[in-house]
């Protein structure tokens, strides 16, 4: 095997036309210049040890295998002797307080009639103000740079205009009651005082101070209660539906023909670039009520906290007034309470008494017992809170890596009391499970295969999975496959088309379709209520991810159980490969119906073949009843028609009521005793347009830790999961994804694309925290030398532009750590973080064989690598969803 380290000056990627520019900045030379490294964070951007703490002298790195390839001018492990010492004690503490006290307070609810109960809430869409000019690279310019410069994946926010300052609030002292209801609201007791005085000649403090720049590392625990006095916005709506008449009107939205037409209010809050959170949508109402709880990670380099209230029209939102609270006044971590007067971009109301009340807490992640002592384990572990699915206990669970492992393939491990672990062939436990079923078999794929054989050693004879499918099917098996639907994949009046990702959807559904095997695809949606553009948007770029198998097994006692296959293995051609990973051995034989490679053209089946690596679990016990409901979830979502698509055939009532099939043991009776038995909860990625069932109401939703997004709810429960188990590790990470981009809040430029989350930033700040408090600390992520796909087109490009942004971020991070320690000479940023690609070379079985023109010289090829995470205390094979 060989790998290749991302980390350095640029990517080794074909071709060499395009040679990367955007060189890295924080790798010194073996002699410092000061010209060489970036800027020093500012003083408060990292914290200093906890006194209460020990202090250890750290191990030196650990030994690692000697790789080949590498990107940057890396120096092989382990640092020289001289360097394998205890790091010199760091700076005191910049902050006002002590980072690190020795009891960690609790922070009530300001609010004891709201639930308690509350999620991490952070929306995955960044839409900020404006897209600062990209650093100017010291080589020629990047073929797409222009191009990539005006990207985003998300859509922008109504906005102050760039240029214009956001405007400081005018705080409402306590005394002072809003102007309606006959209700008075106060500050909670205490007095706040502007931070931005109105300058000369400004009634109404347009002019602030510049504001300082400081590191929110932790929790905001946030309450969003009410706004008074708010402008109708609708009035141009109002005037055009009056024009067109109600019937039009009527066609085109409730809001335009209603009689009473006023602003749609809602809250949008930012940090930096990002929206961390959004309440719900108040309809025609001026004086909106919301009392939402937000409690949202953050790991944000800003000046403020801004809540941007706006008005959700049916021609797109419009800007009513923003509030901001300076972040350096968080740092504190007192609560501040207060209602504020909603400024427009000039910093004059944006209507008379018209205010927004609000309160907000800075909860550092200094103060959780998880970030220094990592998270609870064992019979009594909690599981990741705030999230949609509980923490299951009493399962069994098996661990796949790859779709086969033969026998003797990969080096015995051996557990406690002298027992050998048993490699899992998931193909062959997936081939068996569905041919043991009785009740039901339910599959999700972002693709699935009929033509593909799961057994494919020679140890059996077996069927293709179409064929056994529709043999399950016959025998009485309630048999639904559940399969993304390829926009550009159409069968229509006899013209085909194959569609741009090879999924083969519609030549699935063909195969099915006069068989009991009922075969839904289900197109990624936007929901109604978002626009025509966002909804082409959502359905051509966004898929589905999720890749399950639910199946009946044998419960004993003439009982069933459901048993889950949950990972990131469809049932689709490419995906059988072992750990070997061979690129032409096995070209004749296990692959001879399967050649897959989309990274080269032409490609033929003279190989290579991609090799496929990827990581797959069962899970048998409570936890694979959580899977099934993410499966209903889904189906019934799916399966409910709209328009002409109400005259199609019905799958509403294709699922079977276990409740109501006594066969089948509860979730409760699932429950497995043995003291082997695993913890499981179930993490994934999806909204209201993809799942049914979620709560109408907002404030049920905030209940089950779903996050309010524009007219839709999201399950996060993958981000916050990451988030938790990054913070609670204390020694390493290893990540293993098909892509690493994030944290673009904290870019150097790009700010504003709209891959918002927290965990490569997270990372960054472990690592940072980790030096200052003298610890070693080891983070490695392994992920494909480029996406599948074609490696000059655009779109591969743009992803690897920003995972280049992304790594260089993190980087500079945690060179700024090392420099604020005095480390810089002695270490560098990738004795702690390094990026991998797997790769595989195959020597030739006969080398006197005479080569012929297109015979591959060099018989070597990277992996394609999908989700995988793991740190001290956990294994993290997520349910990924949309």
């Amino acid at each position: 095997m060989e790998g290749g380290n991302h980390g350095g000056q640029g990517y080794p990627y074909p071709p060499q036309q395009y040679q990367y520019p955007y060189q890295y900045q924080y790798l010194p030379p073996s002699q410092p210049q000061p010209s060489s490294a970036p800027a020093p964070a500012p003083a408060s951007a990292y914290l200093a040890p906890s006194p209460s703490f020990p202090v250890y002298s750290p191990a030196p790195p650990p030994q690692q295998q000697q790789y080949t390839h590498h990107s940057g001018p890396l120096q092989p492990y382990p640092p020289p002797a001289h360097t394998l010492h205890a790091y010199p004690p760091p700076p005191p503490s910049t902050y006002g307080y002590d980072p690190y006290p020795s009891a960690y307070p609790s922070y009530p609810s300001p609010s004891p009639s709201i639930s308690p109960s509350s999620s991490f809430h952070q929306h995955p869409a960044a839409m900020p103000p404006e897209s600062p000019a990209p650093s100017a690279p010291s080589t020629p310019s990047y073929p797409i740079a222009d191009v990539l410069a005006n990207m985003r994946l998300s859509d922008r926010l109504d906005y102050p205009p760039a240029g214009v300052p956001v405007p400081s609030p005018n705080v409402l002292p306590p005394s002072k009651s809003f102007s309606g209801g006959g209700s008075s609201h106060g500050g909670g007791g205490m007095q706040m005082v502007p931070y931005g005085s109105a300058g000369a000649g400004s009634q109404h403090g347009s002019v602030r101070p510049s504001l300082k720049v400081v590191l929110l590392h932790g929790s905001l625990d946030i309450w969003v209660h009410d706004a008074r006095n708010l402008p109708n916005k609708d009035m141009f709506s109002k005037r055009v539906g009056d024009l067109l008449g109600p019937r039009i009107t009527g066609a085109v939205g409730s809001k335009m023909s209603s009689a009473s037409m006023t602003s749609d209010p809602y809250v949008t809050i930012l940090v930096s670039y990002a929206t961390i959170a959004r309440t719900y949508v108040v309809p025609n109402n001026e004086n909106p009520v919301w009392t939402q709880n937000f409690i949202v990670p953050v790991g944000h380099e800003t000046a403020d906290v801004q809540f941007v209230v706006k008005d959700n029209d049916v021609f797109g939102a419009q800007l009513i007034g923003t509030v901001a609270i300076p972040a350096e006044r968080l740092l504190s971590g007192d609560r501040i309470d207060g209602v504020y007067d909603l400024l427009e971009p000039n910093g004059k109301p944006c209507a008379q008494g018209a205010v927004l009340r609000l309160s907000i807490q800075y909860i550092p992640v200094a103060h959780l017992t998880m970030y220094h002592h990592g998270v609870i384990a064992g019979p009594d572990s909690p599981g990741v809170p705030n999230t949609y699915f509980p923490l299951r206990r009493g399962n069994k669970v098996t661990l796949y890596q790859d779709a086969h492992v033969p026998d003797g393939c990969l080096p015995d491990i051996w557990l406690d009391h002298g027992i050998r672990y048993q490699h899992g062939q998931c193909w062959h436990d997936i081939y068996n499970a569905i041919c043991q079923a009785q009740k039901l078999i339910y599959i999700v794929g972002w693709s699935v295969f009929h033509t593909i054989h799961l057994v494919r050693d020679g140890t059996q004879n077996t069927w293709s999975l179409g064929d056994l499918l529709k043999d399950k099917s016959r025998q009485g098996v309630r048999v639904l496959l559940l399969v993304w639907d390829d926009p550009t994949s159409r069968s229509i009046l006899g013209i085909k088309t194959d569609g741009f990702m090879g999924t083969r959807d519609e030549e699935t559904r063909r195969f099915f379709k006069h068989s009991s095997v009922q075969v839904l695809l289900c197109p990624r949606s936007a929901g109604k209520r978002h626009s025509w553009v966002k909804q082409q948007e959502t359905g051509t770029i966004f898929t589905h991810h999720q890749k399950t198998v639910i199946i009946d097994a044998d419960a004993g006692n003439y009982r069933r159980k459901i048993i889950a296959f949950v990972g990131g293995l469809d049932l689709c051609g490419g995906r059988y490969d072992t750990p070997r990973h061979p690129l032409f051995r096995t070209l004749q034989t296990f692959h001879k119906e399967d050649y897959y490679n989309p990274n080269f053209a032409p490609v033929d089946a003279r190989g290579p073949r991609e090799p496929w690596h990827d990581l797959h679990s069962k899970i048998d016990g409570p936890a694979a009843y959580d899977v099934l409901q993410n499966f209903q979830e889904r189906w019934l979502k799916a399966s409910k028609r709209h328009g002409i698509k109400k005259l199609a055939k019905s799958y509403d009532d294709a699922l079977l009521s276990i409740e109501r099939i006594p066969d089948i043991i509860s979730i409760n009776d699932a429950m497995d005793n043995d003291q082997e038995s695993w913890h499981v909860q179930v993490f994934r990625s999806i909204d209201s347009n993809s799942a049914k069932g979620f709560p109408k109401d907002p404030r049920e939703a905030t209940r089950k830790n779903l996050i309010c997004g524009k007219n839709v709810l999201i399950d996060m429960s993958i981000h916050t999961a990451y988030i938790n188990a990054i913070r609670g590790a204390q020694h390493f990470i290893y990540i293993e994804n098909q892509y690493f981009i994030g944290s673009s809040f904290n870019w150097d430029s790009n700010k504003d694309i709209g891959a918002n989350n927290l965990i490569p930033i997270e990372i960054a700040l472990k690592i940072a925290n980790k030096i200052k408090a003298n610890e070693r600390f080891s983070a490695y992520i392994v992920i494909p030398m480029w996406p599948e796909g074609n490696p000059t087109g655009a779109p591969t490009q743009r992803i690897l532009y920003w995972q280049n942004k992304t790594m260089q971020m993190m980087y500079e991070t945690i060179y700024r750590a090392l420099k604020e320690a005095g480390l810089d000479d002695v270490y560098e940023p990738q004795d702690y973080l390094n990026f991998f690609c797997l790769g595989n070379r195959e020597v030739a079985d006969s080398p006197s064989t005479p080569h012929t023109t297109n015979t591959p010289q060099v018989r070597r090829l990277f992996f394609s690598i999908l989700a995988n995470y793991a740190e001290d205390s956990h294994i993290t094979v997520v349910l990924r969803g949309d």
